[in-house]
């Protein structure tokens, strides 16, 4: 069958790419496909070679005029389908991917009467050079582009219901069980928190790339301009003309632990977001939030009732499937034998698979997010009938006034009885030897207004 959405294997360019891919550029849909497909591999390679190559003209070694740098460049900025198509067709014959964007850019060259200069193209360079930073350019644009931003606008949008709900008291469960109030506000800051500070500790994880031939010492190069600090030409171009980190001692190939690193702290974001994913589940059964129902969906094909917390469970069981690749790449990747073994060059292939599924994640909890409706008197509701929680309270007011055993008396009086009411406190408080003032500040305190102090919400 003819590959489309319907037929494809992978649900990521079948069901769902939609939702990933660049339907149009007025869409907010992501854009994964500029980045991880091999159309957008092959782009990447040809923007290192040409780059590359304008860089050896501006240190001397060829001579291009302005007009022929741009005219260069836009083949990269240009870059289509039909490119990468001829760019195929080479591989076809050479049965090497690098080699066929080495034979592109000639022909490119050729046709512009640059054929005198086509030798430059690839100049002392392993295949590696070219991969090890296109990847990492392409996923250092990824990250910026669209995994950060996407962070940054779900943790503001649970910001802002935290700032909402922050007057909403509810009831605790520590262990299942009801325990001492809270309120919902405080309880979804401590996902901005959470999410916040491993989102910058991953944005300080720099994007690091390989540069410097066959087994990582510019033999090539040295031989051929033995006088020429190559060290330094590589440092420049990696760090300065791509914008990412030049490993200094390498093999062939990068050492992929900033890679790793990264994808290890994607992972644990992935985490906190699974934790996030099933609390709000747990709220949802709960009756604390009703859903909004949309026209025509069907929350179940049998029970006509049923509206789905179906958000949160996709992105749960999308977050899962991401965090395991990226547990695989981040182990897998940095191990290579001696100079270099070819591992790395398929399982790098697969890295916007956890990254699509991870973006696949954010979408369906932002939309879940959107369609929650607080439910406050259930959750006051719950709070009125278990009374019980107050007993913490109680009993650290009479320690304070050095009553004795008020732990043991208030364990007797709440532990195992079939029901703790306001009632059942008044009359324990009426029993109690202190002044009247204690007991006026004991009967005060309600499960409802029984709910701490924490930091202030805003931004």
């Amino acid at each position: 069958m003819q590959l489309q959405n319907l037929t494809a294997i992978s649900p990521i360019d079948g069901r769902y790419r939609n939702q990933l891919a660049s339907i149009d550029d007025a869409s907010n849909a992501p854009k994964l496909d500029h980045y991880f497909s091999e159309f957008a591999l092959i782009r990447y390679r040809v923007w290192v070679e040409i780059e590359y190559l304008v860089l050896l003209s501006e240190e001397g070694f060829l001579a291009l005029s302005a007009e022929q740098i741009a005219a260069l460049r836009k083949i990269y900025a240009g870059f289509d389908v039909s490119d990468a198509e001829q760019v195929k067709n080479h591989e076809k014959v050479t049965n090497h991917d690098v080699k066929a964007v080495e034979y592109f850019i000639k022909d490119k060259m050729d046709a512009m009467g640059l054929g005198d200069q086509r030798e430059w193209v690839h100049f002392g360079l392993t295949s590696q050079d070219v991969n090890n930073t296109a990847v990492p350019l392409s996923w250092k644009h990824a990250l910026e582009r669209e995994l950060y931003p996407r962070l940054d606008e779900l943790i503001e949008k649970l910001r802002r219901l935290a700032m909402e709900w922050e007057p909403v008291s509810m009831l605790a469960r520590t262990h299942g069980q009801p325990a001492s109030p809270t309120r919902l506000g405080k309880e979804v800051m401590v996902f901005v928190e959470r999410l916040e500070h491993q989102l910058r500790l991953l944005q300080q994880i720099p994007c690091s790339a390989k540069f410097g031939g066959a087994t990582g010492n510019f033999n090539a190069h040295h031989v051929a301009y033995p006088s020429t600090d190559w060290i330094a030409f590589g440092n420049k171009f990696v760090e300065e003309r791509l914008e990412l980190r030049r490993q200094q001692f390498t093999t062939q190939i990068e050492h992929y632990d900033d890679l790793a690193a990264q994808m290890d702290g994607i992972k644990r974001i992935g985490t906190i977001l699974i934790d996030l994913c099933r609390d709000i589940w747990t709220y949802v059964s709960m009756d604390y939030f009703k859903q909004k129902i949309k026209a025509g969906e069907v929350g179940s094909s049998a029970m006509p009732h049923k509206v789905n917390p179906i958000d949160f469970e996709n992105a749960e069981g999308n977050l899962g499937i991401a965090n395991a690749i990226w547990e695989h790449l981040a182990s897998k990747l940095p191990i290579s034998r001696l100079q270099r073994d070819l591992t790395d060059s398929t399982v790098l292939r697969n890295i916007g698979v956890p990254f699509a599924h991870f973006t696949l994640s954010l979408r369906s909890i932002d939309r879940g997010l959107g369609k929650l409706v607080l439910n406050e008197e259930k959750i006051r509701a719950d709070l009125d009938a278990n009374w019980i929680v107050i007993a913490e309270a109680i009993q650290t007011i009479l320690r304070r006034e050095k009553i004795a055993n008020p732990y043991e008396a208030l364990k007797a009086l709440t532990r195992g009885a079939a029901r703790v009411n306001q009632d059942t406190f008044s009359q324990y408080i009426d029993s109690l030897e202190v002044s009247e003032e204690v007991k006026q500040e004991l009967r005060a305190v309600t499960p409802f207004g029984y709910t701490g102090v924490h930091p202030p919400m805003a931004r």
